[in-house]
């Protein structure tokens, strides 16, 4: 039997989680990049491209709603 974070094919599913070493303020720029196995450095980049194209409120209110409802990730293994 199969558990919840496996699909159909056995493997497991990837989940977002707030970084606890690639950090600048929460961690979700570093948690994406884990997920996503991008530089967080470029997703840093891209959020502050959007957040000045869009007023920066937007993303900031964004920001915080994502600190708050990611959980933090394990922590690194040694």
């Amino acid at each position: 039997m199969s558990t919840p974070l496996e699909s159909n094919k056995g493997d497991t599913m990837k989940r977002i989680y707030r970084s606890q070493t690639d950090r600048m303020v929460a961690g979700i720029c570093g948690g994406l990049g884990e997920l996503y196995d991008v530089d967080p450095t470029l997703i840093r980049l891209g959020l502050v491209f959007v957040g000045l194209a869009t007023a920066i409120m937007p993303l900031l209110i964004a920001y915080i709603i994502g600190a708050i409802i990611i959980p933090v990730g394990p922590p690194p293994e040694e």
